[in-house]
C-alpha cells in the first residue's frame, strides 16, 4: 500500500503546474517502502490518463500478484525531447530507470549508442520473440541483438467528413490519393495537414507514389528526389498555393480535427487517440460526422506505424525483474486490458482475440496494420527528420523549387545515413 501512495504522490508532482507530465530532477532518489525480500523496479512510462488508470488499477496489481517478490514503482512522464535527453544522460552514467516505455522512433538511437540492455540472453526470449511480427521486432534489432519488445502500435487513418463526401457525390471515400486531391480542387475543399515532418507527410507522399529511402535505409538519393516523389510534392505544394491545404503548425492556429468534424475540411489524418479521448457519446457523434479509412495505397504501404516499445536501460540494477515485467506487459492478458483504452496490441494472440465491430472507431486502424511502413530504424533518425522537415518547409514557403529542395535534402540525409555506427 505504501508504494501506491508514493507512486500517487509522484504522479501529483509530475502533473502539477502545466497540467501535463514532466521530467522531475531525480526520480531515482524517491524513497519507497518495501519488505526486505522485495525487489523494487522503476518503470518510466508515457501513458495518458485513461491508460495510466488501467496500468495502476489493473496491470501492475496483476503483475505483482503473480510476482510477489517484485514491486513496480511507476513514474508518468511526458513524451518529449526533455524525456529523451534525460534518459540519454542517465543511461550514459548508469543512473537510468529499469524499464522504459519508449517511442519506437527513439529505440534505434538508444541501441546504437549502447544505452540499452540486449534482450537475447534472457530466459524465454526466443519463444517470446515469436509472439510478435518480424516488422515490429525489427525496431530494436541492431548488430544481431534485440534491444526492445513491441508494446503497442498505432497508425494514421485518413479521416473524411461524411457530409462533404456526400455533397460531392461520394458514398464512400475515394480509393486513391490522386482522386482525393482532384476532389479537393474541384469542390474547393480543404485538406488539413498537421505539419511537414515525416510523420505528417510521408503517408501522403507514399500514397501519391513517392518514396523516401531504399529498403535497407542506406541512401535517400534516387528515392526522396526521384521523379515520382518530385511529382508527389509538386501536387501537394500546388494545393497549398491554392489555400486548399492547411498547415496548422505553420499558421500556428486551427484545429484540423475540429474543422473536419464541423465540415470545414474534407480530410485530415490522425492516430486513434482523436476518437478514444472522447466520451462514448461523443465518439458516436464523431463517427456520424467523419469516416476514418486506411491511407490509399501508392506503390506500396502508405499507412505509417507509430507506437511504443519496452526497453531495459543500461545499468539497470534489477534486469531479471525488469525482464519479468516486460514479459508480462507484452503478454496476451495485459495487452487485451490496454486495448480497452484504444491501444493496438502487438502480441499476435491478443490481436486475434480482439474482436472489433466494423463500426467501431478502431476497426480501420486495425485494418491498416497489415499494410504499414516504419520510419527508418536508423541512429540519426531525429536529425534526418529535421533535415527533411526543413527542406519541405523551404519548398512549401516558396524559398526553393521542389527538385532543388529534394536534391539538397537527399544529399544531406545521405551523409547522416553514412554515420551508422
Amino acid at each position: 500500500m505504501a508504494i501506491r501512495w508514493v507512486s500517487f504522490l509522484l504522479t501529483l508532482v509530475l502533473t502539477a503546474g502545466c497540467g501535463s507530465p514532466s521530467v522531475i530532477s531525480d526520480p531515482n532518489n524517491v524513497q519507497t517502502l518495501h519488505g526486505k525480500d522485495t525487489t523494487v523496479i522503476t518503470f518510466w512510462h508515457t501513458y495518458n490518463d485513461a491508460e495510466t488508470r488501467l496500468l495502476v488499477q489493473e496491470l501492475i496489481p496483476a503483475f505483482e500478484r503473480k510476482n510477489p517478490g517484485i514491486r513496480v514503482n511507476y513514474i508518468n512522464l511526458a513524451n518529449n525531447n526533455e524525456l529523451k535527453y534525460n534518459l540519454i544522460g542517465r543511461a550514459s552514467s548508469n543512473r537510468g530507470p529499469d524499464v522504459v516505455r519508449m517511442d519506437i522512433s527513439w529505440v534505434p538511437e538508444f541501441s546504437h549508442k549502447g544505452l540499452l540492455e540486449p534482450l537475447n540472453g534472457f530466459p524465454g526470449f526466443e519463444l517470446l520473440q515469436q509472439a510478435f511480427h518480424h516488422k515490429d521486432m525489427s525496431v530494436g534489432f541492431y548488430k544481431n541483438q534485440y534491444y526492445s519488445l513491441p508494446l503497442n502500435l498505432y497508425t494514421k487513418s485518413a479521416i473524411f467528413n461524411r457530409e462533404l463526401l456526400e455533397r460531392a457525390g461520394y458514398s464512400e471515400p475515394p480509393r486513391t490519393m490522386d482522386e482525393v486531391l482532384e476532389l479537393a480542387c474541384t469542390h474547393h475543399f480543404t485538406i488539413g495537414l498537421g505539419g511537414l515532418e515525416a510523420w505528417d507527410t510521408l503517408p501522403y507522399l507514399f500514397s501519391l507514389g513517392g518514396s523516401f529511402m531504399d529498403e535497407n535505409s542506406t541512401r535517400a538519393s534516387g528515392f526522396l528526389n526521384s521523379k515520382a516523389t518530385i511529382r508527389a510534392v509538386e501536387k501537394l505544394v500546388g494545393l497549398y498555393k491554392k489555400d486548399l491545404i492547411h498547415l496548422s503548425t505553420v499558421t500556428l492556429n486551427g484545429d484540423n480535427w475540429r474543422e473536419v468534424r464541423n465540415g470545414n475540411m474534407i480530410l485530415t489524418d490522425e492516430a486513434p487517440w482523436f476518437y478514444r479521448l472522447l466520451k462514448d457519446s461523443e465518439i458516436k457523434q464523431a463517427l456520424q460526422q467523419t469516416v476514418p479509412v486506411p491511407f490509399p495505397k501508392g506503390n506500396g504501404p502508405s499507412s505509417i506505424i507509430g507506437g511504443e516499445n519496452l526497453v531495459i536501460m543500461k545499468g539497470s540494477e534489477h534486469p531479471a525483474e525488469a525482464w519479468a515485467f516486460m514479459k508480462w506487459m507484452t503478454g496476451k492478458e495485459a495487452q487485451l486490458i490496454m486495448a480497452r483504452a484504444g491501444l493496438i496490441p502487438t502480441n499476435k494472440e491478443a490481436v486475434k482475440a480482439l474482436s472489433l465491430d466494423k463500426d467501431f472507431y478502431l476497426y480501420p486502424y486495425m485494418e491498416a496494420m497489415d499494410d504499414t511502413f516504419l520510419r527508418p530504424t536508423v541512429k540519426n533518425w531525429s536529425r534526418i527528420d529535421e533535415v527533411y522537415t526543413m527542406y519541405l518547409h523551404k519548398i512549401f514557403m516558396g524559398e526553393l523549387p521542389v527538385k532543388v529542395g529534394l536534391d539538397r535534402a537527399a544529399a544531406e540525409i545521405d551523409k547522416l545515413l553514412e554515420d551508422s555506427d
